[in-house]
């Protein structure tokens, strides 16, 4: 299954600084190209532990007795780690967000670029879809949705306009749906505010922001000392969570600090930011919004 170039490659997978004999974690395997990147730096003694629950990428498991792929959604590492044996790992790299092959099937649903109905699954398995958000869903919460994660100021009407469509006729699929919409839509930023109408109902559907919170609360605890976290992120409310988590292990507020006024951290920041360069932008568009940030625990 053709599934498109992994993002920051090398840079992902050097901030993960490999030894030989450890044991690893890419929590998004998708097409498999940080996983086999990773695999071409261990030895024999290494291991190497993916996650994904869409069914999709399980056409390209790995044919290598190091490797093992784990068929579940990675806010589960803990549990699945232990499953197989393993308590402590050395480190672990998570590209969120959608992978380009899933953009990519029309049916899926996630691409403003097709006609589809409306789905943005990331797991067949899960019940929740953008079908039921979209005609189940109060007015309150498609304005939550619609303001939290698409960052949109006008919500509360976006919501109200759906809640009225509904009461005449079932929102079936993404036409629909943009025709509902289409008010919001002026030409000169018309795809750019579907993107964010589409990508706050996936948020919600796939429930990404606590799946990411409970991923990263998770790695904390199974990193070993000196263990490394390789994170990609694709939009601001991603971002936000890992580089505050990253510099202070929490998603919000501040560490309490001792009688002196000191703060204990778990982690040690590697480097700056890193964003994809003009080159690699030019070859893999998705890249355009990607942030690489990598963290060593203490």
């Amino acid at each position: 299954m053709e599934y498109h170039n992994p993002v920051l490659l090398k840079e992902t997978v050097d901030g993960l600084n490999i030894k030989p004999d450890g044991v690893y974690v890419d929590v998004t395997f998708g097409g498999g190209g940080h996983s086999k990147e990773i695999l071409s730096r261990l030895g024999e003694g290494g291991k190497l532990f993916a996650f994904d629950q869409d069914e999709d990428a399980w056409e390209n498991a790995l044919a290598d007795e190091r490797f093992t792929l784990i068929q579940e959604n990675f806010r589960y590492i803990k549990r699945f780690l232990r499953f197989n044996g393993i308590k402590k790992v050395d480190g672990i790299l998570a590209d969120l967000g959608v992978s380009s092959h899933q953009f990519d099937v029309a049916e899926r649903g996630f691409s403003t670029r097709f006609a589809a109905g409306l789905d943005m699954r990331m797991s067949k398995k899960n019940e929740l879809s953008a079908f039921k958000v979209v005609n189940e869903y109060d007015e309150a919460n498609l304005k939550r949705i619609f303001y939290d994660y698409g960052e949109l100021s006008n919500a509360p009407a976006i919501a109200r306009v759906i809640i009225e469509a509904r009461e005449k006729e079932t929102i079936v699929n993404t036409e629909d749906l943009k025709q509902v919409l289409s008010r919001f839509l002026p030409n000169h930023k018309a795809h750019k505010i579907l993107a964010q109408m589409y990508q706050a109902i996936r948020i919600e559907v796939n429930q990404e922001m606590e799946v990411l919170k409970e991923f990263l609360e998770q790695s904390l605890e199974v990193l070993n000392e000196g263990g490394r976290l390789s994170v990609i992120s694709y939009h601001s409310l991603e971002d936000r969570l890992v580089k505050r988590f990253m510099k202070n292990g929490l998603f919000e507020g501040e560490p309490e600090r001792d009688f002196f006024g000191r703060f204990e951290v778990p982690f040690k920041l590697i480097g700056k930011m890193i964003v994809p360069s003009d080159q690699e932008i030019k070859i893999n568009n998705r890249a355009r919004s990607a942030k690489l940030r990598i963290a060593e625990k203490k």
